[in-house]
């Protein structure tokens, strides 16, 4: 295997947490002080986001996509790079989100990797996806078996990622992706790479931010900002998509907003049984969101979204390193 020469770390924050928590405004607060002030030696920032439906072009109000006015003037990335009709991996993303980590990088600006796909995020720093020889012995006792009695394995195997595959619909009807996370839980190892080295090495020194609302306010901001989004036209939204050539199946893949609101369109439910179940919905995912991220104790958690003095506060005192521009804490 060749060698590479090791490289000098690259610097990154990660911002995560549920849905609605403020994540989004929170990375874009925080690039613009960093801007600003040019704290840590930087021109600035950039963010990558690190959702697993926000790569799809077109799915926007139902994802709660950052909107042009929301970005403030920041830079995006990783926002409508895929063709919604085709499945995104993970691979394919941590590949993108690494490139985009780099130019940001090289012109001098801090990576504000932002979201809430968990998955995304432990793969981005890795190299890859868990590392497991095949099976075949496995995979011939596990073929044929349905979905739902491969889930069922799953959860005894690797509840945190039966947690994550049970939130994505369409890997849930993957039999294939399901005995691979099978397989990886029943080999019992991991990379043996430390966590933020890569194969061709390069290093990261990152930065875990996590929002963590109470209950209750966290899910008054899910009721809320469903409500507007049904306002602003996610249904005109998903019906545009559908005469555009993407599938009510595929759209029952997408999960949450998509498959509830096509099932409406369809005329299979009345749209206030709809709303509501969709908002149960978006709870429960929140929850598993929620699950997912506070297994990582590198993640220091916040309340509530920094603001004003609070923010600044929060970039001196636990992102960025006096007179460091190359690490983060």
């Amino acid at each position: 295997m060749k060698e590479h020469p090791a490289k000098e770390p690259l610097a990154v924050l990660a911002i995560v947490g549920p849905t609605a928590s403020g994540k989004s405004d929170l990375a874009v607060a925080v690039a613009r002080e960093v801007g600003r002030r040019k704290l840590g030696g930087y021109s600035g920032a950039e963010i990558v986001s690190a959702d697993s439906r926000q790569v799809y072009r077109g799915l926007d109000i139902g994802t709660g996509k950052v909107t042009r006015s929301e970005m403030r003037g920041i830079r995006h990335h990783l926002l409508d790079v895929a063709d919604p009709r085709r499945a995104f991996t993970a691979e394919k993303y941590r590949r993108l989100a690494l490139k985009a980590i780099a130019g940001i990088a090289a012109r001098g600006n801090l990576p504000i990797v932002c979201g809430g796909t968990g998955f995304y995020i432990d793969a981005l720093f890795s190299d890859g996806l868990p590392a497991a020889a095949p099976d075949p012995k496995l995979r011939a006792r596990l073929s044929g078996k349905p979905p739902e009695e491969l889930l069922a394995l799953l959860k005894r195997a690797d509840r945190a990622r039966w947690e994550t595959i049970s939130a994505n619909p369409s890997d849930c009807k993957n039999p294939r992706r399901i005995i691979r996370a099978i397989e990886v839980a029943s080999a019992g190892k991991r990379t043996t790479r430390p966590p933020h080295e890569r194969s061709d090495g390069q290093t990261y020194s990152v930065s875990y931010i996590g929002i963590r609302l109470p209950k209750e306010a966290l899910a008054q901001r899910i009721h809320d900002r469903l409500a507007a989004r049904l306002r602003r036209g996610m249904v005109a939204e998903v019906r545009r998509l559908h005469e555009h050539g993407l599938s009510w199946k595929r759209m029952d893949e997408l999960g949450l907003e998509y498959r509830y609101l096509s099932r409406y369109l369809r005329g299979l439910t009345m749209k206030g049984a709809m709303a509501a179940t969709l908002e149960t919905g978006i709870r429960r995912y929140a929850k598993r969101q929620m699950t997912w991220f506070m297994r990582d104790p590198r993640i220091t958690w916040l309340s509530r979204a920094a603001t004003g003095r609070d923010l600044t506060k929060l970039i001196k005192s636990t992102i960025i390193l006096p007179n460091r521009r190359d690490h983060l804490l």
